[in-house]
C-alpha cells in the first residue's frame, strides 16, 4: 500500500480551498469593494480561530516567533487586498488567481540566501517555467484599432456592430 505523508492531505485541503476561495473572491468583488472584501476575509479568519487555536497565551511565545508571525499576518493581509483590489479593477479570475499563485517563487528565489536552502538544476528549471507562465497569463489580446476593422462583426448593411 502507497504511504502518503501527513503534509500532502494538509496541502490537499489547501489546494482545494484556495481553488474555491478564487471563485469567492471574484464574486465578492463584483458587489462590493476590495477593502469590504478583505475585512469580511478577516471575520472568516476569525471564525476559523477557535477550531485552530493552540490553547497556549497568545505573548507565551518568543518575541522573534511573534514578529515573524505578526509580519506574516501583515503581508498576507497586503497581498489578500491586492488581490481583491485586481478583481475589483476588472481583472479576470482565470487570470488573476493563477498569476498570484506563483507567489512561491518568491520563497524558492529567497530561500537559498535567508534559509541555507539549496535549489536543484531541475528547480531553477521550474522556475523559468513559471517565469515563462507570468508572461503567458499577463499577456491580454490587443484591442481592435479604428484602422483594422476585419474581425469586426458587421450588421446586414455593413455597419460595424
Amino acid at each position: 500500500m502507497l504511504h502518503v505523508a501527513p503534509w500532502f492531505w494538509f496541502a490537499v485541503v489547501t489546494l482545494v480551498s484556495w481553488g474555491i476561495v478564487g471563485l469567492l473572491q471574484k464574486l465578492s468583488t463584483n458587489y462590493i469593494s476590495a477593502e469590504s472584501s478583505l475585512i469580511w476575509l478577516v471575520v472568516g479568519f476569525l471564525l476559523l480561530e477557535p477550531l485552530f487555536y493552540p490553547g497556549k497565551a497568545v505573548l507565551h511565545y518568543g518575541g522573534w516567533n511573534l514578529t515573524w508571525a505578526l509580519l506574516s499576518g501583515i503581508l498576507n493581509a497586503l497581498g489578500a487586498w491586492a488581490l481583491f483590489a485586481a478583481m475589483k479593477s476588472g481583472g479576470k479570475a482565470s487570470i488573476i488567481s493563477p498569476l498570484t499563485a506563483l507567489y512561491p517563487l518568491v520563497v524558492v528565489m529567497v530561500a537559498p540566501i535567508i534559509l541555507r536552502e539549496s535549489i536543484t538544476m531541475l528547480q531553477a528549471g521550474g522556475v523559468v517555467c513559471a517565469l515563462v507562465a507570468v508572461v503567458l497569463l499577463s499577456t491580454e489580446p490587443q484591442q481592435e484599432t479604428a484602422g483594422n476593422t476585419s474581425n469586426l462583426t458587421r450588421d446586414t448593411k455593413g455597419k460595424i456592430i
